[in-house]
């Protein structure tokens, strides 16, 4: 079954987070339900080209499903990549900015609730078949849906709210024992000047990148940029720029056209073979692998 696309024209262009007046932070605030009354649902996107939403937040705690396409999630402190069969987990009044290209994702949303640890961060979820199979069900019960002067949905054949309310916890409740099992697809971002730019260099120049050139940029040396780095985000640069270009390979091999080996030389790496043991090493699996499992069959 195809999931409804929503049409693109309500996102804005992307803000600095944690500025602004109140005005212009309850303007980032997202209602998804529409000024409904509903504690939990989903809402399906589609879309062909690249939409970046702004920064924003919602008041429910989001779970964003990827069926095809790569997202990417940033919020102020990490930059986190969503490929295909896996799920971003975003806790309600979290500020983030997302950008998606051709993708097609379902997000659940559920209402904070006693009980639930949804943590303070964004993480990426390996989405167990169970819980897979509880988000295409949940399909059924939009979060914008009509609510009944009594509490009941006003739709046909789900059961009403009572049945959704009751799946929803349901699922709440087996997400919140798999909060745990996050995959590391992250990079941390910089409120150091210094570091921000080394950052912003090294993520532009992937394909052939070397740290003299990037402290030439930054205007610093090599010891200072060392030390910065390393202090501001416990990785060495060599190490960020190792994540960098298997991050962008995954975002690249979750598109077709392109050839592994084509993937691996955009990205940065001298070699297949190079990039195949890297790759492994950090994903658990080869890139071709890992292609054939999140591309969609054609």
């Amino acid at each position: 079954m195809a999931v409804p696309a929503h049409a693109a024209n309500n996102v804005t262009e992307p803000a600095t987070p944690g500025h602004g007046d109140a005005r212009h932070r309850d303007a980032r605030h997202r209602d998804v339900r529409a000024g409904g009354a509903a504690t939990a649902g989903t809402y399906p996107f589609e879309i062909g080209d690249q939409v970046i939403t702004g920064w924003h937040s919602h008041e429910l705690h989001q779970l964003e499903y990827a069926f095809e396409g790569v997202a990417q999630v940033e919020t102020a402190a990490a930059r986190y990549l969503l490929p295909p069969q896996q799920a971003a987990w975003i806790p309600a009044g979290v500020e983030h900015c997302t950008t998606l290209t051709r993708v097609r994702t379902l997000s659940v949303f559920f209402a904070p609730e006693p009980g639930l640890d949804a943590g303070e961060r964004v993480r990426i979820l390996a989405v167990a078949p169970v819980i897979r199979e509880m988000i295409l069900y949940a399909r059924r019960w939009p979060i914008d849906r009509a609510i009944d002067g009594t509490g009941h949905g006003t739709g046909d054949g789900t059961g009403g709210d009572q049945a959704a309310d009751a799946f929803f916890t349901a699922l709440a409740h087996v997400l919140a024992s798999s909060l745990d099992q996050e995959v590391p697809l992250r990079l941390p971002t910089s409120s150091d000047p210094l570091v921000a730019a080394a950052m912003d260099f090294t993520s532009a120049h992937l394909g052939a990148v070397a740290l003299a050139d990037v402290c030439a940029a930054a205007g610093t040396s090599e010891r200072s940029l060392r030390r910065a780095f390393l202090a501001d985000t416990g990785l060495t640069w060599r190490e960020y720029l190792l994540q960098s270009r298997l991050l962008r390979a995954m975002a690249l091999l979750a598109e077709p056209g392109r050839t592994v080996l084509a993937i691996a030389t955009d990205a940065g790496f001298g070699s297949l073979s190079g990039f195949t043991r890297a790759f492994r090493r950090y994903t658990g699996e080869t890139p071709l692998g890992y292609r054939q499992r999140v591309l969609p069959p054609r």
